[in-house]
């Protein structure tokens, strides 16, 4: 699927990143989340280190191993996105060229805590579930 008003690229904040190609308005849906790769918690916690930290909560016991675009949207701790419904949705105006970001620690995470580099003025300085 071709998503032409975003584009992944290094990101200041962690590695790769989504950034807007686009302008969005406040409200606007972004993209819609891949969910074609569920996993139960035991299937989980065989993933090697590397594909664990893709993982999100789907429902109570499955999992989801998130797909390009969504595994490279960054944390911060003034996230521009909020997940709605499988879709990360504009929670604000956002500019083109600007990082699309979200918070996870309001996502169910398994084994979620990092010390965060989000560089935000509202930094909590570690994330962890919630």
């Amino acid at each position: 699927m071709a998503l032409h008003h975003i584009v992944i690229q290094e990101s200041a904040v962690h590695g790769k990143g989504v950034f807007a190609n686009q302008h969005f308005k406040k409200g606007d849906r972004i993209f819609m989340w891949d969910t074609s790769v569920k996993l139960r918690l035991d299937e989980v916690e065989h993933l090697l280190p590397e594909e664990k930290k893709y993982v999100t909560s789907l429902d109570e016991g499955v999992y989801l191993l998130l797909q390009p675009p969504e595994r490279y949207v960054n944390h911060s701790c003034s996230p521009n996105l909020e997940v709605r419904s499988q879709c990360d949705v504009a929670l604000r105006d956002i500019e083109k060229g600007e990082e699309l970001t979200t918070d996870y620690s309001r996502e169910e995470i398994p084994d979620l805590y990092f010390e965060c580099n989000c560089k935000s003025s509202n930094c909590r300085g570690v994330i962890a579930h919630v």
